[in-house]
């Protein structure tokens, strides 16, 4: 490794050479991962160490090269949903809805009470499944296989109720712009329900074997942590920031999709650490549930999409049996429905913290220009600073609790 540092007057390399030619004190350079399938090459890091301190850390994004601001410009507004399910794919139906409900603020439209519900099942549902995964995975990295076990069978449930609604499962391009394209059907709720009354069992299992638990305390107690000040300075967002005991949440401080009407409790760290961030999806997770339950019990009546029928695609019964509905279908998936020019910001609270589209519309078929704001690539900025002085290890658990997601470095 040294060697190909060498080759590419890497400034650590540098640094090692004059170290040992100084006082004969051997440092070394690694390259870290992977510690996901998608680490080595899409995000690196090349620590300088001291035996198992890490000195310094050069942490490098953009191998992916997706572009997908680029080719939202270049595509109709139904196209470039299927863009934001590879943001944060973890969680996709949360950026499917912040999609439309940016595209709905720059049309004017709104939203029946309903379909607003329904976002909020399915959102808080996603984030359920996100922060599963993180904290599950945190617990596999420090090589606690077992409780990874106790709840992923929920996240394949989850899984099976976005099928049932939209017909796909982790990529989902669900939604439309004025709500869904069709109700949830039967098995869908009872699925939801079955959903809403078997995880809490086994959430509380994994929460039994892991958050008391001496060793798994032992290993992220006053690991990486960063203070408000830095987390706020570095624009952090989401749990890794409510970690540090900055009480914001999206949800709570721009209300969207009748967050309003629900009552639930924004959870708060303290330390910033990782063991913090850890806590504060465990809670989250049964704040969502809260929050998935008064959605249930009190589902409003009525449509489950907006009377927009120049943006809103014609029930395919109708497509392959009236001419004018296979007319209105050409015009709106070919963006031959005119647009009015708007300048707009919408964000949400997803699993991760806020991701914010920003589009400007020009009256063409496509917008004029977008830029999603990731909550990973912004927070991934700081993990140099968060692992300097922290062992190997350490920084295995830092990553994983911080829940970088690939899609979002490079858009």
């Amino acid at each position: 490794m040294i060697d190909q540092l060498n080759n590419q007057e890497h400034p650590f390399a540098k640094i090692v050479r004059e170290q040992d030619q100084k006082d004969g004190r051997e440092l070394s350079v690694l390259n870290f991962g992977p510690t996901h399938p998608s680490t080595h090459g899409v995000f690196q890091n090349i620590l300088l160490m001291d035996g198992d301190i890490i000195l310094d850390a050069d942490t490098t994004v953009g191998y992916i090269h997706r572009a997908f601001e680029k080719i939202a410009e270049h595509r109709t507004f139904y196209q470039i949903t299927t863009l934001t399910d590879r943001l944060n794919y973890c969680s996709a139906p949360i950026n499917n809805m912040a999609w439309w409900m940016a595209v709905e603020k720059a049309l004017g439209v709104e939203v029946p009470k309903r379909a607003q519900y329904m976002r909020v099942i399915i959102m808080e549902m996603a984030r359920i499944t996100d922060h599963l995964i993180c904290n599950s995975i945190l617990g596999v990295d420090l090589g606690a296989y077992t409780p990874f076990l106790y709840v992923m069978k929920y996240r394949e449930l989850a899984y099976e109720i976005y099928e049932e609604i939209c017909g796909a499962r982790m990529t989902t391009n669900m939604g439309r712009i004025g709500g869904f394209e069709r109700d949830f059907t039967e098995t869908a709720w009872r699925k939801i329900d079955e959903f809403l009354e078997g995880f809490p069992k086994a959430w509380d299992q994994l929460e039994r074997l892991l958050m008391r638990n001496r060793i798994f305390m032992d290993r992220l107690i006053g690991v990486g942590a960063i203070s408000a000040e830095q987390a706020v300075n570095y624009g952090f967002t989401g749990p890794n920031l409510r970690a540090t005991g900055v009480d914001y949440d999206v949800r709570v401080a721009q209300p969207y999709s009748s967050y309003e009407d629900f009552d639930f409790i924004v959870p708060v760290g303290q330390s910033g650490d990782t063991y913090d961030r850890w806590c504060v999806r465990a809670a989250e997770i049964k704040e969502s549930l809260k929050i998935m339950r008064q959605a249930r019990d009190n589902m409003p009546e009525g449509s489950y999409h907006a009377d927009v029928p120049d943006y809103y695609l014609p029930p395919k019964d109708e497509v392959y049996t009236k001419m004018e509905a296979l007319i209105d279908h050409f015009k709106i998936v070919m963006g031959e429905v005119p647009v009015p020019v708007a300048e707009v910001y919408h964000s949400v609270e997803a699993a991760n913290g806020e991701l914010g589209i920003y589009m400007i519309t020009d009256g063409s078929r496509a917008p004029y220009r977008v830029h999603f704001r990731r909550p990973c690539f912004i927070y991934y900025q700081a993990f140099r600073e968060m692992i300097k002085g922290e062992t190997i290890s350490d920084a295995l658990a830092t990553l994983s609790s911080i829940n970088v997601i690939a899609g979002e470095l490079d858009a």
